[in-house]
């Protein structure tokens, strides 16, 4: 007679999308350090005499790059970027070239933390960093608006609190 069936965590999307404000943020990053590379490159250039024949193609080349950047990379993201949490693990989904799928088991769940820069403190959202004890064990979930963030933390502090193991 075989035993009760072990606990199964499958490998599947997320269910919910991070906040849409997540796009505005995601495009003001890119903007803002776009902006600053391409001034400091664009200083060179017009103090540097002999740096002009190189460091205009490069600043050419840099401006389209962020510029598709700033155009693509935000909505990009914000469509791939999926987390979730339940009682037995939190589940993240990011990436915009490559996708970073992570499934972390509430037991193993050493600290959650919640994390909101400036920009992110103006714009009503943070993210989420849960670690474990291995190095590769962390999960960080972007882009969520802040009351969301609080709750989820609460909750996956109290299951946390409840779920047998010693998070290593």
């Amino acid at each position: 007679m075989a035993g009760p069936e072990p606990s199964v965590m499958w490998i599947r999307p997320p269910r919910w999308r991070v906040d849409r404000r997540f796009v505005l943020w995601r495009t003001l990053q890119a903007l803002f350090w776009g902006v600053g590379v391409l001034e400091i490159l664009g200083a060179v250039f017009w103090w540097v005499e002999g740096s002009r024949g190189w460091l205009g193609p490069v600043l050419v080349g840099l401006a389209v790059v962020y510029a598709v950047n700033v155009a693509v990379m935000p909505g990009w993201r914000y469509r791939v970027h999926r987390w979730e949490t339940t009682d037995d693990a939190v589940y993240a989904l990011e990436g915009w070239l490559t996708k970073k799928w992570q499934i972390v088991p509430l037991s193993r769940i050493q600290s959650i933390d919640t994390e909101a820069g400036p920009l992110q403190q103006v714009l009503g959202i943070a993210t989420i960093k849960v670690t474990t004890a291995s190095s590769e064990g962390k999960i960080s979930i972007e882009g969520l608006d802040v009351r969301v963030a609080r709750e989820t933390v609460e909750r996956l502090r109290e299951v946390t609190a409840a779920t047998p193991g010693d998070a290593t």
